[in-house]
């Protein structure tokens, strides 16, 4: 299966598209603790990619909520359990790895779910940046604690504009 890739520049610094036929793989921060060296046999390919960063854009200014565009990240059956989880966690809200272990019945799994978080390759749109410590606090993440935090308080801010009458 060929996989195609590009770069998009964002307000939380360069990322990393790539997408196979059957969608988005990855997208991940140039720096940070996940970031993905470019394989051999990956094509450069930026119009594949056109609707992804349009999407990233209006996210990035305010204006989209929800992406629309097909996944295919690779990972084992439990991340990819936790990974779906992820994309229904609303919009400027945030949840708890404990709560996401609750979610897949087993009360016992939020250092597993913390694991699989930690590996998701696909982010921002699927949003792992909005799960949080049980205490409130925020807790590791790939492209670094500031993204985090940015990301956190840029849904929470337009969504507070959409919910005003």
């Amino acid at each position: 299966m060929k996989t195609y890739y590009d770069f998009h520049a964002s307000p939380v610094g360069t990322l990393l598209l790539a997408m196979n036929e059957r969608g988005l793989s990855h997208l991940l921060f140039d720096k940070g603790r996940q970031s993905l060296p470019i394989q051999p046999d990956w094509i450069h390919d930026s119009s594949r990619l056109d609707r992804v960063r349009a999407q990233l854009d209006a996210y990035f200014a305010g204006d989209l909520q929800d992406f629309d565009v097909d996944l295919a990240p690779s990972g084992t059956d439990f991340q990819l359990a936790v990974w779906n989880e992820l994309t229904k966690i609303p919009y400027g809200e945030t949840t708890s790895y404990g709560a996401i272990a609750r979610t897949l019945g087993d009360i016992t799994a939020s250092r597993a779910v913390g694991a699989a978080n930690g590996q998701n390759p696909i982010a921002i749109v699927v949003p792992c940046h909005r799960v949080i410590g049980s205490s409130g606090k925020l807790v590791g993440y790939g492209g670094g604690l500031p993204t985090k935090k940015f990301l956190i308080d840029l849904e929470q801010r337009h969504r507070a504009f959409a919910l005003v009458p």
